[in-house]
């Protein structure tokens, strides 16, 4: 049987949070894209991080992850360029998981529930929190040419439009699908955490 890939978007420039929110240290000691890839690995069956020119800090820790990375020259041009690079760049796999690396908190066994849903026939799934779908999308093959021709920054919200009565919503116990990093702000609820627990 064909692969789940994920596709790790780890091309931003984190121009709100004003240094690389990438290679940030969480509370645990860990780097926020080691962590999304981390998890996103422990779900699926391969990644695939999409990193813009320039990054060899990150490439080298993502490799030793176990992901595979690519650099996307036109990376510059919004999130849909690291998206179709991605695509074009497993164009085999039966289908694609895409994780954004800003987004540490998702738990493996939601990205699991999302890469079942593809295994079991799902044309587009997504987690469930709380009655709001959020992070990893997963996409079939079918759609490979849709996602292939985006362009913009909106990454694949038209695609999702587009067929959303084939959209699978997953229902999960899990709050990191709707939680990324854009200010550092983001951050404080880490430390309010630690102060109650």
């Amino acid at each position: 049987m064909s692969s789940i890939v994920g596709i790790l978007l780890a091309a931003g420039a984190s121009r709100r949070f004003g240094a690389d929110k990438l290679t940030h240290i969480l509370p645990d000691g860990n780097l926020v894209a080691v962590r999304a890839c981390r998890n996103l690995l422990a779900g699926t069956d391969g990644v695939l991080a999409v990193v813009r020119p320039g990054s060899e800090e990150l490439t080298a820790l993502l490799q030793a992850e176990g992901a595979e990375v690519r650099v996307c020259a036109d990376a510059e041009q919004g999130m849909s360029a690291s998206l179709v690079f991605g695509i074009r760049a497993c164009p085999d796999a039966a289908g694609w998981l895409i994780t954004l690396a800003d987004m540490p908190w998702i738990e493996p066994a939601t990205i699991r529930k999302v890469a079942d849903a593809l295994r079991s026939g799902a044309t587009i799934a997504a987690p469930c929190w709380q009655g709001r779908h959020g992070h990893p999308v997963g996409f079939s093959q079918i759609l490979g040419p849709e996602l292939a021709a985006l362009s913009g920054d909106d990454g694949a919200k038209t695609v999702i439009q587009a067929h959303l009565d084939q959209l699978r919503l997953v229902d999960c116990d899990d709050a990191g699908v709707l939680r990324d990093i854009d200010k550092p702000e983001d951050l404080q609820f880490l430390t309010k955490f630690k102060k109650t627990s």
